[in-house]
């Protein structure tokens, strides 16, 4: 038997129901199917992986599917979320789908070298198709999320096209300079919830930093919290470092750090403490006055690490 030969009857065999209601499919299926792809990669030109693509699509959600892949006794496949989206039933002929595995079409896709998602924005690796969705999760060519903390954002992209988003969508305050001085007033400083403050970006070192200032509980206690993010990733933003400082009545207090990338959520920079962290009674004894309004002035400076 031929090398892959075994693969190729296999899938055969099930691609045969299809007959029933398409009858052109197997023909083009079989031309660029797995097979054609098993039986021409010993030496001879190799064919164009799109066809094995398609056939690695989940028919549901569209996405490759990796192990464990599902058929019905029809032949049709899915991936093993959308099985269960499903609720068993085969999204093509819905027959009951059971618990019977491709294994042959995981066969197949465990021969394949893919290209990351990526490569367009500059990443040309070639990955094992096992390994290609472990890669991309920490590829860093990905897209980037937006960083604004105002509001849940949906929107990616690369870093010149977040600035503009978050210049023109949400507004935000544009800066040139390494060193600021900015003002954060609360009228009723006891209440204090989940507040974000309008998110400020910088320019300088040719990068952008985003800062944050927000109140929230830490526990049971109502805080102030303010720090930086580099928009980068995580290697770079280690070349720079900043301070915040806060004070008022001939008292200091201040915070030196490393800007932590947008590649971290805001809330999981938030929910690690890494910043300034001004506790409520001390906020309010810098902004002086009857210790009922907030009016903090935030001083910070950012240097490029040499």
């Amino acid at each position: 038997m031929a090398p892959g030969g075994g693969i190729c009857k296999e899938i055969i065999e099930s691609r045969i129901a299809f007959a029933d209601y398409e009858t052109t499919t197997s023909n083009v299926e079989l031309r660029g199917s797995p097979c054609r792809k098993a039986t021409t990669g010993f030496g001879g030109n190799t064919t164009s992986t799109n066809d094995v693509h398609e056939l690695l699509e989940c028919p549901v959600c569209m996405n490759l599917m990796y192990p464990p892949i599902y058929q019905c006794p029809n032949g049709h496949t899915v991936c093993s979320n959308c099985k269960v989206r499903v609720r068993n039933s085969c999204p093509t002929c819905r027959h009951e789908l059971g618990n019977i595995r491709c294994l042959a079409l995981e066969k197949v896709a465990e021969s394949l070298e893919l290209p990351c998602r990526y490569q367009i924005l500059g990443c040309h690796d070639i990955f094992p198709y096992y390994g290609k969705l472990k890669h991309e999760k920490n590829c860093k060519y990905r897209p980037y999320n937006c960083p604004y903390a105002g509001a849940e954002c949906s929107v990616t992209g690369d870093i010149p096209f977040l600035v503009m988003h978050l210049k023109n969508d949400h507004k935000v305050d544009m800066h040139d300079g390494s060193t600021f001085n900015h003002r954060y007033v609360k009228a009723n400083a006891q209440e204090v919830e989940n507040a974000t403050w309008m998110l400020t970006v910088f320019n300088c070192f040719g990068r952008q930093f985003c800062l944050h200032f927000e109140a929230f509980h830490l526990g049971s206690a109502p805080v102030y919290m303010a720090f930086l993010r580099f928009m980068g990733d995580e290697d770079e933003a280690r070349q720079f470092s900043y301070t915040l400082e806060v004070g008022g009545n001939g008292r200091k207090l201040t915070w030196q750090g490393i800007p932590r990338s947008i590649r971290d959520s805001h809330r999981k920079v938030r929910d690690s403490q890494d910043g300034l962290i001004i506790q409520r009674n001390l906020a309010l004894f810098f902004s002086g006055g009857d210790k009922q309004e907030l009016k903090l002035k935030v001083a910070g400076r950012i240097w490029k690490e040499q």
